[in-house]
């Protein structure tokens, strides 16, 4: 199961695939937000869910709002860590994000976690996850998810 966030994990400023970016916006909470992102990227994220190598769930704040990212990514609808209840009055996610990759490993799933904030750099809720052998990767936030980290991913997908 990979947890998957998309500020500053997919939409960032300079992602580093290749020279094509796109632009568009997706709606939430009555907003238009402007996204960018690598279409190489969110094509690697396509294929490996097509084939069946991961199960993905947005992990965001996006949750109550995924589906205008399915639409704009032109990716299927995919699963949420948490929905809008969970999500109202609460000021950051951090907490909410957690949660849902215990409750992953709890379900006795294996756990690929990106976001490039909640995902710890050390401590002990890394060293629980780690040990529980999920694999975490905490992408530069203008960056995003780089073609090894998704490599990583794959690789680490198709052992299960």
């Amino acid at each position: 199961m990979w947890l998957l966030d998309v500020d500053g994990v997919i939409n960032t400023r300079r992602p580093q695939w290749t020279a094509e970016l796109r632009r568009g916006t997706a709606r939430s909470e009555g907003v238009d937000w402007p996204i960018r992102w690598a279409p190489a990227l969110v094509d690697r994220i396509r294929r490996m869910c097509a084939t069946g190598v991961v199960e993905v769930r947005w992990c965001s704040t996006w949750c109550a709002d995924a589906d205008a990212l399915e639409r704009l990514f032109d990716l299927p609808a995919l699963g949420r860590a948490f929905g809008a209840g969970a999500l109202a009055g609460v000021e950051g996610t951090d907490a909410l994000k957690a949660a849902a990759a215990r409750g992953v490993l709890a379900e006795g799933r294996r756990l690929v976690w990106t976001d490039d904030t909640a995902v710890p750099v050390a401590g002990p809720l890394r060293e629980e996850l780690t040990a529980a052998g999920a694999l975490l990767i905490r992408p530069h936030p203008r960056r995003g998810l780089r073609r090894r980290d998704v490599d990583r991913i794959e690789a680490y997908s198709r052992r299960a």
